[in-house]
């Protein structure tokens, strides 16, 4: 089995989960997959992936992991845990087909507290079926990590490692995780739950689009980003503070931006668009709020390496107080074969069983990487002025 525990999943998806449950216990949620490289798929690899799919359901978290969990994931309450160890994934929520020009149709529908637990490991099951017939070289995949490794040390580089949605497939994460905890002094953790267990690693992570996404679904676009980071507060009451800031664009999150959370959040995550054009507005931010921007921190995320980041972070020096960086398939994807280009996005919600569907959209920075509904993108970009 490819995924090889409950946790085998980011730490945000329980976080999430744990906050959809907590303020929106009713809300239900359809996430649908993409493949931004339109690969077509054969009959043969969707039986294999929906197989893999149907081993979900053989997964159970553990007494061991309970404890685990409970311990080292304090802003989660117990008792999530102590649900997550009933729940079990259902592949009845998971339609899958081939469609006739070869791409596939995937989506999971659900309430949304169980529903955004399947998309990291089902994107993981994608990403391992594709890339099994390569062979690569470990030898090979040593040397390009210890390369990353040497120079995140001798920059003293902060980062941790996002890579599991894309991942190569599961052994290559593991020896990646392995070594980063062994060797990579500015590794700061893992988003993976069960590889942060095993090598006794801090899990990383915070939100994802789709609770910003949710919001602006059900409470509008132009406040959106106030009151997801509002919500998300009475949740977690301080913890888990990096705000994500480009669902619909960085300008209208920037200006929804209050005094109250730009103090309460320790910094915010840039996932698209141009670093060094976005690390100005966040300085700009700050300094109209009065906040020292030495005081905060800034997270990178958008498809980084080593190099890049190396770059990023020498403009930030003396300007921002923190600047780190999530890597994802850089180091879980390196091995010589080209990754998957795929995503799972929540595309459609609502608050109960009694409401009707409503589309959910993303506006990405960068060009070419909106999400939904062409209407109700448009209907967003009038909203919001974009």
């Amino acid at each position: 089995m490819e995924i090889k525990s409950i946790l085998d999943n980011d730490l945000y998806k329980f976080s999430m989960g744990y906050a959809y449950m907590k303020m929106y216990p009713d809300a239900e949620g359809q996430f649908v997959f993409s493949d931004r490289n339109h690969t077509s798929y054969d009959h043969f690899t969707v039986q294999l992936i929906q197989e893999a799919i149907n081993q979900l359901g053989q997964l159970q978290l553990t007494a061991e992991e309970c404890k685990w969990a409970t311990q080292n994931i304090p802003y989660i309450p117990q008792f999530y845990w102590e649900w997550l160890k009933g729940f079990r994934f259902d592949p009845s929520k998971v339609s899958i087909a081939r469609l006739v020009d070869g791409s596939l149709s995937l989506t999971v529908t659900d309430k949304l507290y169980k529903a955004t637990l399947y998309e990291v490991p089902i994107l993981a099951i994608i990403s391992a079926i594709r890339n099994s017939t390569y062979v690569y070289d470990k030898g090979t995949m040593y040397n390009k990590l210890d390369e990353k490794i040497n120079l995140s040390n001798e920059c003293q580089l902060y980062f941790s490692e996002f890579g599991t949605r894309r991942r190569f497939n599961y052994e290559v994460q593991h020896d990646v995780v392995k070594e980063l905890s062994q060797r990579a002094h500015f590794c700061t953790g893992t988003s993976n739950v069960h590889l942060a267990m095993k090598f006794g690693m801090k899990p990383i992570g915070t939100v994802a689009h789709e609770w910003i996404m949710f919001h602006g679904a059900n409470f509008g676009y132009k406040m959106a980003n106030y009151q997801a980071f509002e919500a998300w507060t009475q949740v977690f009451d301080g913890s888990l503070g990096i705000a994500l800031t480009d669902t619909y664009g960085t300008d209208i999150f920037f200006r929804n931006f209050s005094l109250k959370h730009a103090k309460l959040f320790d910094g915010l995550r840039q996932d698209s668009g141009d670093e060094i054009e976005f690390v100005n507005k966040a300085i700009h931010r700050y300094k109209e709020l009065g906040i020292n921007p030495l005081l905060k921190t800034i997270v990178f995320s958008n498809a980084l390496d080593f190099p890049k980041f190396e770059e990023i972070a020498h403009y930030c020096k003396g300007k921002i107080g923190m600047c780190a960086a999530g890597i994802g398939t850089n180091l879980s994807n390196d091995v010589g074969c080209k990754p998957a280009n795929i995503v799972m996005k929540l595309m459609q919600c609502r608050m109960n069983s009694k409401q009707t569907w409503t589309d959910c959209i993303k506006l990405s920075d960068d060009a070419g990487k909106h999400m939904g509904n062409p209407k109700e993108i448009e209907i967003c970009k009038h909203e919001i002025g974009k």
